[in-house]
């Protein structure tokens, strides 16, 4: 496992005034990156050098902690946690840091919470969806079923299990189990005639053995100019490779071809 440099806790407030939190790497074109489900910033872009890849080329890459995750407020009310309040959350941290000219991008429920800013109106050059298909975009009811059972049968499962991993990996990052399954109410589909508007060049990546969220093909190209590319992995393991981040920094310096 690579080396976490100990980057400073920035604080934002969500548009309910919930106390949210970010990092930030490198100077340079802003890049927004929002990790996934059960994960922090610090586990998805900066443990496995994602982020330096990327701020060595010239990029201030801003990571938020998504609410109930990581630094973030953990709120256990329901009522903080409206669907599409992760999006409402996006907005308020590129209206609280004046960002208008910048680059936005998200693996897995990071990528789900991209394309729901994009599609109520955020505006970045370019956008990233990694370790999503279209599936889970379009579809989103009962995708959260497995993670739910986790939540609410913790300490019954298999040593080894796939669960038994989830629930391993949920303590590492000082996970909140009630503020998690939260989470899971918050999804709001995207219909394909939203994903037709919109326009950015958009990269969509995936792990080759990753089809956790349908197909990425289908949603680059259901995307006016998706990039489809792909990297080693599969769901969990695609984030530790450094084939990611490469081709995130190479999609953003125009290396990327459709």
């Amino acid at each position: 496992m690579a080396s976490s440099p100990d980057l400073p806790v920035h604080r934002f407030l969500g548009r309910d005034g919930a106390k949210l939190a970010y990092r930030e790497m490198g100077d340079g074109r802003p890049l927004v990156l929002v990790h996934g489900y059960f994960s922090t910033a610090t586990v998805n872009w900066v443990r496995y050098r994602h982020a330096a890849e990327i701020a060595a080329r010239g990029y201030r890459v801003i990571m938020p902690d998504l609410r109930g995750h990581g630094d973030s407020a953990k709120p256990h009310d329901a009522a903080a946690y409206p669907p599409d309040v992760l999006a409402d959350d996006g907005f308020a941290l590129v209206e609280q840091l004046g960002l208008t000219d910048y680059d936005l991008g998200g693996y897995s429920l990071g990528a789900r919470t991209t394309v729901r800013m994009l599609a109520r109106g955020a505006s970045p050059g370019r956008a990233i969806l990694a370790g999503m298909g279209l599936e889970g975009i379009i579809h989103t009811a009962g995708r959260g079923a497995h993670f739910r059972r986790i939540l609410t049968n913790l300490g019954t499962f298999e040593p080894g299990s796939v669960e038994w991993m989830a629930e391993a990996f949920l303590k590492t990052v000082g996970g909140d189990p009630v503020a998690l399954l939260h989470i899971l109410d918050t999804f709001v589909d995207t219909p394909r005639e939203a994903l037709a508007r919109i326009g950015m060049p958009t990269l969509v990546l995936m792990g080759a053995e990753d089809d956790d969220n349908g197909s990425a093909e289908a949603l680059s190209a259901a995307l006016p100019d998706g990039r489809y590319a792909v990297v080693p992995g599969n769901h969990m393991s695609a984030v530790t490779k450094p084939e990611l981040g490469v081709a995130i920094a190479e999609f953003l310096d125009g290396g990327t071809k459709s």
